[in-house]
């Protein structure tokens, strides 16, 4: 039965490291220093929530469905498996930007001060 792999060393914390590759159908053995995939240190509920983001193309309405959880989980979600591939910077840009919107918003005179409030404050939220 094989297990899913480690990513840190159980007895000290520290970061492990593929060693050894071996094929079941002939026997060939492999050893050198393996780096392992980003992906392969993501959670079984992480790749779950990959997986259902995939299969719903994106749509974050039908990921809450699926999920059953709210717009700024399914946000929270995201941006934690953005902030493991190492994409932090696309995070705040995207914050930046969506800021930037609501000020435009307010000061064409689209939205009022308290939509504007409520807005922000949603925004800030599903960056948790």
């Amino acid at each position: 039965m094989a297990h899913p792999i480690i990513e840190t060393c159980p007895v000290c914390a520290h970061q492990l490291h593929v060693s050894k590759l071996s094929c079941r159908n002939c026997h060939t053995v492999i050893e050198n220093d393996f780096m392992l995939s980003k992906f392969a240190a993501f959670t079984h509920e992480q790749i779950h929530f990959i997986e259902v983001f995939l299969l719903k193309r994106g749509n974050i309405k039908e990921v809450e469905k699926a999920l059953g959880v709210s717009y700024p989980t399914v946000r929270g979600k995201l941006n934690d498996i953005v902030n493991m591939l190492g994409h932090q910077s696309a995070i705040e840009q995207d914050d930046r930007e969506n800021k930037a919107n609501v000020t435009e918003q307010l000061e064409n005179g689209e939205i009022d001060v308290e939509e504007a409030l409520a807005l922000l404050k949603n925004k800030d939220r599903s960056g948790e």
